[in-house]
């Protein structure tokens, strides 16, 4: 458990396999560690046709600030003509982005290889019993 009073911190590890960047992120994307995330996915989404798989699997919450970072990867992506792809099956996150309207508006895969492995089209959201 955290001291009281400390802050979190989001871990990103970054590789590339074939053609596609896979970001992996462990902790939290909220208000404290949206800002350096965006920064960092716009480097890696700043070529043309950029293909981006954001592995989720090991955040532990997001906020609205994460989620916002995750709409301006993807909104650079879709200008650039690339693909952003995000890798989870927490209920947490899938349920927010249903709340928050935002399901229809990424490629959504319980597991990396499915990113990986998939065409364009092929994904949906995952739903979990009772959402």
């Amino acid at each position: 458990m955290d001291e009281p009073g400390s802050q979190q911190v989001l871990r990103l590890s970054t590789r590339v396999i074939g053609d596609i960047t896979v970001v992996r992120l462990c902790g939290e994307v909220d208000i404290l560690t949206a800002t350096p995330l965006s920064v960092r996915l716009d480097g890696l989404t700043a070529g043309p046709r950029p293909e981006l798989v954001l592995d989720l699997r090991s955040v532990t919450f997001i906020d609205c600030s994460g989620l916002a970072a995750l709409c301006r990867a993807r909104n650079r992506m879709r200008i650039r003509g690339g693909r952003l792809r995000l890798v989870t099956s927490s209920p947490s996150i899938l349920r927010l982005l249903r709340l928050t309207d935002l399901a229809h508006a990424f490629e959504v895969y319980p597991r990396l290889s499915d990113a990986l492995a998939r065409t364009p089209g092929k994904a949906g959201i995952l739903s979990p019993a009772a959402g």
